[in-house]
């Protein structure tokens, strides 16, 4: 029989503290009202516990910017996810040294912060006449998150037994049929996968919104976030409470696909 291994479970528990802690803090924050906070102890509940920090938040169009934040990442991830399934089916099916020149370029997008192109985004945008809209936000969006969510389902489609992929064949199925009959349903831990990964990196994104987006009927939360803790300075439960609320879509994502999450995180590199 193995030894318990104390010192790992010691290090894993600290680690749960580190993530909890930072946690625990900012939701008993958030219901506290300002002079509450300085007068008492804040890692300590409140007595009067209050939503006095949501009700300020709401006040100042957070609702807007959760509205054009929902719309921003659900068409950015659809978008993707729609080109990303189509290309790598093509990319897996396709033997020809085209194709393999075509994933190596797509892969080359990897290597390319996106700091390096904010410039000519930003001109880009300004030309196309697309400055200060939700569409600046969705198309770069769309554009980085390719090369990593081609190259995971590309691996996990490879997966899927050749065999398969025959007897559709045989029985006369054309690509699109494949595609959404064999394809689709076999690969859905992955697509749940790089779903949820995309959509955290939209949702989190502050860089796009900061440069390619100026006027307040546009803002997204992350920039929204920025600006509310210039407005409201010391006000910290406001601040914390706003965070929370910016947090809650992105934990229910996960709580709804997090089977497919760690299934299509252990799955797919199995050659």
């Amino acid at each position: 029989m193995r030894g318990r291994n104390v010192i790992g479970a010691a290090f894993a528990w600290i680690w749960l503290a580190v993530i909890l802690l930072p946690i625990y803090y900012m939701v008993i924050t958030s219901l506290r009202t300002t002079g509450d906070y300085f007068e008492s102890n804040s890692l300590l509940p409140s007595r009067n516990p209050t939503l006095a920090a949501f009700a300020d938040v709401f006040a100042n169009d957070f609702g807007r910017y959760l509205f054009n934040s929902a719309v921003v990442t659900v068409a950015a991830v659809g978008i993707l996810l729609a080109v990303a399934v189509m290309a790598s089916y093509a990319l897996v099916r396709n033997h020809s040294w085209a194709s393999q020149r075509v994933f190596q370029l797509i892969l080359l997008g990897l290597a390319i912060p996106a700091q390096a192109t904010i410039v000519p985004l930003y001109y880009m945008m300004t030309k196309l006449g697309l400055y200060d809209t939700l569409l600046a936000l969705i198309l770069p969006s769309v554009g980085f998150g390719i090369p990593i969510t081609v190259l995971i389902l590309t691996n996990f489609i490879r997966d899927i037994p050749k065999e398969l992929f025959e007897s559709m064949t045989v029985d006369g199925a054309g690509n699109w049929r494949v595609l959404g009959r064999l394809v689709l349903p076999l690969s859905k831990p992955a697509i749940v996968t790089v779903g949820i990964y995309e959509a955290l990196q939209v949702w989190n994104g502050f860089l796009f919104p900061l440069v390619l987006t100026g006027s307040t009927e546009v803002r997204v939360l992350p920039y929204s976030l920025f600006s509310f803790q210039s407005e409201h300075g010391v006000n910290t439960p406001a601040i914390l409470a706003s965070v929370v609320l910016s947090a809650l879509p992105v934990l229910a994502a996960y709580v709804v696909g997090r089977r497919q999450l760690v299934a299509g995180l252990t799955a797919g590199f199995g050659k």
